[in-house]
């Protein structure tokens, strides 16, 4: 019950996020960064529908086919969100724009938009639109969710390139990649570790060492060579980014021959890090 209380409270905050994203700083300067956002602001800027009412025209159909499709799979939180985000947009209207230049405008709110996103998403909501959209294409064509998205987002920027001018489209382009890549660091976080993975003949002496010296877990994994078929120990471990060096130095004393790979790990749980989601 109460994680449920939280969940709502936190898709709430991160709708509200999302539109003022939109009202302060895309939709004023014609940016339309794909999905029905995109079409709201098309149609805002032609024909003076508010950006809610084609929010809702656009997600009430969607959530009902999306609802007899997917039946109880579909979720409450996907209603509660859609909505949410489209009461936000409302209620924030007339919110005054917090720059003209759209260069900025696309930064700036590719990033707040960003933000409130990543924040639905992180308390298992959506804001609907194309995500409802794309779940149903993909559900019907056989198609990547992934790409299903893209397509949908691509239309609708081409048709605000025709309709306003590429320049809009290009500034629509940044918007989206600056919004997905600040949704991984909201649903991510900030912290990066990084996962070392090592194939040695001395796998034992190895993780006795990372395990005193850096004072990490190590989890053994039997192996063997494809090409010399030779039996080995592979060593995952996970180490903070300011103890990577350390780490590869313990591993380099004891075997100057241990191949070593080293990897992003962008969220970590568990002992020794992050301990919830």
């Amino acid at each position: 019950m109460v994680r449920t209380i939280k969940d709502y409270i936190g898709i709430t905050v991160g709708a509200v996020v999302v539109a003022l994203g939109l009202n302060a700083l895309l939709i004023p300067n014609r940016i339309a960064a794909g999905g029905a956002s995109g079409i709201a602001t098309i149609l805002v800027h032609l024909v003076g529908i508010a950006p809610s009412v084609t929010l809702l025209v656009i997600n009430v159909p969607l959530l009902i086919v999306g609802a007899r499709v997917f039946g109880m799979r579909f979720g409450a939180y996907t209603v509660l969100g859609t909505f949410v985000t489209i009461a936000a947009v409302g209620l924030t209207s007339r919110v005054a724009p917090l720059t003209n230049d759209p260069l900025l405008a696309a930064l700036y709110g590719g990033v707040i938009t960003g933000i409130g996103m990543g924040i639905v998403f992180r308390f298992r909501g959506t804001t609907g639109g194309t995500d409802i959209a794309a779940k149903l294409a993909a559900h019907y064509s056989g198609i990547s969710l992934g790409d299903a998205l893209l397509a949908v987002d691509a239309v609708v920027v081409v048709v605000a390139g025709v309709l306003f001018s590429a320049e809009y489209a290009m500034y629509a382009l940044i918007a989206i990649f600056v919004c997905t890549k600040t949704i991984d660091v909201v649903q991510e976080g900030l912290y990066s570790a990084k996962a070392v993975f090592v194939v040695s003949d001395q796998g034992e002496a190895i993780a006795a060492a990372l395990m005193n010296k850096v004072e990490r877990g190590v989890t053994l994994l039997p192996s063997k060579g494809g090409f010399s078929k030779q039996e080995k120990t592979t060593l995952f471990c996970v180490v903070g980014r300011t103890e990577l060096t350390r780490a590869k130095s313990v591993v380099l004393e004891i075997d100057r021959n241990a191949f070593v790979v080293v990897t992003d790990a962008h969220e970590v749980l568990g002992e020794g890090f992050k301990m919830e989601v």
